[in-house]
């Protein structure tokens, strides 16, 4: 009997700004080895147990989730696409229903963060298998983090009696908010309070039983939405208008904090949600001062620091317990003791509407990417790639026009009805208001310098005509 993977990825990941930003949050991100956090949870279940996994994800994150699973060789369930965000009571709900709609024998799902990490996999993967009868039996069953130290960071869950016939399952008696350093404290030395770790296991009837029962104006908008919802290439879009009747609310609230078999699988696995910088930094492999260096790195009597440059040389003197983080478009200095402010200033930038809070000056498409490498009044200098049998939509502009430098592999250009072919050191221009397409039907990828100029350079300015992704 298999169980079915539910990977939940709309979370921003605001406490890891800059190298995190609402169009690449951290979930996409790789800190740790070759793979990103999606990958890493995805390739976790990826074995005979499990069915195919269930993506739920936002609308701008559609193709970047789609590229990851390909790059692993993952064919996913579905992909959803939440029309706005909700939380994760009626981002489960979708997916529970899509389970229980299709002809599975089985309807144990198990629902997993996108962006969690867990060192011992092994482990967590039996723990999983062994707590499938009772989540067969309608236990919702959540996986608590046995603490190793006295974290203010985290939510709690205070177990108590063991489950009757099953084996290391317990009842819940409390769900408690993240505390203050000295119930922490007490937690730790009590052994009985574990983390709440955000990762679930029961049947998809047992969960809507239970939203039914407790939230039946969500459980109606999920229906809905799940009835309404609609194919769009390799996604599954809901309506707008039905998804967001839902109340934003997380399971914990809506579920797991008042419903009657709730039940805890204590877990020692070397989880993190690395929901911050420190986080990161204690993750992170150091030397023998205690630092961790990534990228063009220098340091001299420096302690305790975590520096990491994606765009330049740093160099640190006499410094301790900092982390500095360098791209192109900012950089990030503070002591690891404030990494939970950075969200506070993330907030800050954000309400001022700053670009880095939102995209990184590369900015990733289903076709390939574009970087900008300078911008100023009227003109803005792009550095273009397009992948090998991608093609960007047949498009025009009316405020703008451009050049085209080919500087690797091949275009193949469409300039109203004249189409032609741009090789390594070529160039055109294409009028404002012309209708033009820009597609690599070779086999490496297309580099080109794009050189807009004109009255407005916004990325809006852009009427499609068709496009191969639907967008």
């Amino acid at each position: 009997m298999k169980i079915t993977p539910v990977i939940l990825s709309g979370g921003s990941g605001t406490r890891l700004w800059p190298v995190s930003r609402e169009l690449n949050p951290k979930q996409f991100l790789d800190f740790f080895g070759k793979h990103s956090l999606f990958q890493q949870t995805a390739l976790r279940v990826k074995s005979k147990d499990f069915e195919k996994p269930i993506i739920v994800c936002n609308n701008e994150h559609r193709f970047t989730a789609a590229e990851e699973l390909q790059k692993i060789g993952i064919e996913p369930n579905s992909i959803i696409l939440e029309p706005c965000a909700r939380n994760t009571a009626p981002a489960i709900a979708i997916a529970a229903l899509g389970v229980m709609t299709s002809d599975q024998k089985n309807d144990v799902i198990l629902v997993m963060p996108s962006d969690h990490i867990i060192r011992d996999e092994k482990k967590f993967i039996t723990q999983v298998k062994n707590s499938f009868a009772a989540a067969q039996a309608g236990y919702l069953i959540t996986f608590g983090i046995m603490p190793d130290k006295a974290e203010t960071g985290y939510g709690y869950i205070k177990k108590s009696a063991a489950v009757e016939n099953f084996s290391e399952v317990f009842s819940v008696e409390k769900f408690i908010e993240k505390p203050d350093q000295k119930t922490a404290e007490k937690f730790l030395s009590d052994g009985n309070y574990l983390w709440n770790s955000g990762i679930f296991m029961f049947r998809a009837s047992s969960y809507l039983e239970a939203l039914q029962k407790y939230h039946n104006d969500i459980f109606i908008s999920c229906i809905n939405s799940h009835n309404k919802a609609r194919r769009d290439l390799d996604f599954m879009r809901l309506p707008v208008e039905d998804f967001e009747q839902c109340a934003n609310i997380s399971i914990d609230y809506a579920i797991m904090e008042r419903a009657e078999k709730v039940a805890v699988v204590p877990a020692n696995i070397g989880w993190s949600d690395v929901g911050s910088w420190s986080a990161v930094a204690e993750l992170s492999p150091q030397d023998e001062d205690g630092n961790t260096l990534v990228g063009d790195v220098f340091a001299l009597n420096s302690k305790n620091c975590y520096v990491n440059s994606r765009s330049r040389l740093i160099a640190t003197i006499g410094v301790e317990n900092l982390i500095v983080i360098a791209l192109k478009d900012v950089v990030l200095v503070l002591n690891k003791n404030n990494s939970q402010d950075v969200k506070k200033m993330f907030e800050l930038l954000k309400n001022q509407k700053r670009e880095e809070c939102f995209s990184h000056t590369k900015v990733l498409r289903p076709w390939g990417s574009f970087e900008v490498i300078d911008d100023a009044d009227r003109f803005k200098a792009k550095r273009i790639t397009v992948k090998p049998g991608a093609s960007l939509s047949l498009q025009m502009h009316n405020h703008r026009a451009e050049h085209w430098i080919v500087v690797k592999g091949t275009a193949h250009v469409t300039c109203d009805k004249d189409e032609f072919i741009l090789t390594e050191d070529k160039s055109t221009y294409i009028p404002i208001g012309k209708k033009h397409r820009l597609e690599n039907k070779g086999k490496i990828p297309l580099e080109l310098i794009e050189v807009q100029t004109g009255e407005y350079l916004g990325e809006d300015d852009i009427v499609r005509f068709s496009d191969i992704y639907g967008r």
